[in-house]
């Protein structure tokens, strides 16, 4: 089943948010419907948020009133990751030959990101098997499956490529702010799939790491700088840093899409607070109590051991550039 698609004339998607106590499918025929679900989380992940933008603009090309207008919103519902905006700017450039052209580039953005993922499962597994040794113990964080691609996924597709060989130890899923992504979604996906895991507090991973227990991490990325700054969900950093103290892997599987040439290093990027709302509800919130909610954080090149594509692995541990 595809994470998100364009069926008769609609969009429609996968509700992440109600995984995983029940599996809806949403149907949307409009932009702001669409915008709507993208800011509550009801698709997410880099691949999909870049099927999305362009499906979005495919969308607006059927109703042509005030669509540059329309467009901007979609492109800027979420301003962190950068393949909204780059799906989105991908299907405008044809909105000058019509509706139908819009759509042919769409769907031709949602068929490149099902073939990276096939690729980026193969490449990561192969690169995760000859870093970590056999049958390694993998950490991984925020949610890489389908769900945050269209199918197969970025980071969990190579874990999973590994469960399917049969060379895969067990998998650690760490909680994930924002909404638990990898509690509740990297979890159902895992399970799905037979794979062995367990659900970790986000703040145990470091420690965990050093006391032995995991062999090295692998994660995706909302987008990566030029320099090789990776910038993904809140707690990446930390992992970073414990994968670093405990001398093992810190690898990175994302399509080349989230690869951002124009955007020099982390220090640029625009980093999405969710508001206080989602961590301390209005009716448990104490007097004059505020929340900081990150939803991302930048890990630098430094502690990047490599990073994984579709077309090929950057060895940044050896001073490989972007």
């Amino acid at each position: 089943m595809r994470t998100i698609d364009w069926v008769d004339g609609a969009v429609e998607l996968i509700d992440q948010t109600a995984l995983p106590a029940r599996l809806t499918v949403l149907r949307i025929g409009t932009v702001e419907e669409l915008v709507a679900a993208i800011q509550r989380l009801a698709v997410r992940g880099a691949p999909a948020l870049g099927v999305a933008g362009a499906l979005g603009v495919a969308l607006a090309a059927r109703h042509p009133d005030d669509v540059a207008a329309t467009v901007r919103r979609l492109e800027t519902a979420r301003p962190t990751a950068v393949n909204l905006a780059r799906g989105v700017r991908r299907a405008a450039a044809r909105l000058p030959e019509g509706a139908d052209a819009v759509l042919a580039e769409a769907l031709a953005v949602r068929d490149e990101e099902i073939a990276a993922s096939a690729a980026m499962a193969a490449r990561g597994a192969d690169l995760l098997a000859e870093l970590c040794g056999a049958r390694p113990r993998l950490l991984t964080h925020c949610n890489t499956g389908a769900l945050a691609a269209v199918v197969g996924g970025t980071a969990l597709g190579a874990v999973l490529e590994l469960h399917r060989r049969d060379a895969l130890g067990a998998v650690l899923a760490s909680e994930t702010r924002p909404l638990l992504q990898g509690a509740r979604l990297t979890a159902w996906e895992l399970g799905r799939a037979g794979v062995p895991y367990r659900v970790a507090v986000d703040g145990a991973g470091p420690f965990l790491m050093a006391r032995g227990e995991v062999d090295g991490v692998v994660l995706g990325a909302d987008r990566i700088c030029a320099n090789g700054d990776v910038i993904n969900k809140i707690g990446t950093y930390a992992h970073a840093l414990g994968a670093r103290r405990a001398g093992i892997p810190f690898v990175v599987v994302a399509p080349e899409s989230t690869v951002d040439p124009d955007t020099a290093g982390g220090e640029e990027v625009e980093i999405e607070d969710r508001g206080a709302e989602e961590v301390l509800p209005s009716s448990a919130r104490p007097d004059g109590v505020d929340a900081v909610n990150p939803a991302f954080d930048v890990t630098p090149h430094e502690l990047v051991t490599a990073i994984v594509t579709e077309r090929r692995v950057i060895r940044l541990d050896r001073a490989e550039r972007v």
